[in-house]
């Protein structure tokens, strides 16, 4: 029996204003990519939390994707710098767990930029895909489901 290939599951942060509008109008746009993606849509990318990230790995996503609205256009004044630094210090913290910084992506997709946001998802997906599946220790025994995350597909 075939093996079948690998297809990363990704957990998608996605903002209200910006980036899930993007993703909106890569849909209703019909433009074609991966369906990797478990959207989840914030108010602002600058509320999405560290402890969502690993969160979100511990439930078995490969990657996480973390779209905002572009520098000087977030309608919360400052939310996505708050996210561009916190991600780059996430980033750091996920190297010295051993887990690849490249299985977090950051990314600004405005409202009108719904093939951006096709592409973007296709390169992370095949990004993932050179990466192989994360395999984490998982805690599932002792730690309870998060209230904040879906369970990520099997």
């Amino acid at each position: 029996m075939p093996e079948t290939p690998f297809e990363p599951k990704i957990v998608a942060f996605l903002c209200r204003w910006c980036a899930g509008a993007g993703a909106d109008l890569a849909g209703t746009s019909r433009i074609a990519y991966p369906a990797n993606a478990v959207p989840i849509r914030v108010n602002c990318s600058g509320r999405v939390e560290p402890e969502w990230v690993m969160e979100a790995f511990r439930s078995g996503a490969d990657g996480v994707f973390i779209g905002g609205c572009h520098p000087g256009d977030c309608h919360y004044v400052s939310g996505n710098y708050k996210t561009r630094r916190r991600i780059y210090l996430l980033k750091k913290l996920l190297a010295e767990m051993g887990i690849e910084p490249e299985r977090v992506r950051l990314e600004w997709v405005s409202a009108t930029e719904g093939a951006k946001y096709a592409r973007v998802m296709k390169e992370f997906v095949a990004e993932l895909k050179r990466l192989g599946p994360l395999h984490l220790e998982r805690e599932e025994k002792t730690m309870p489901a998060s209230p904040v995350l879906p369970r990520v597909g099997s």
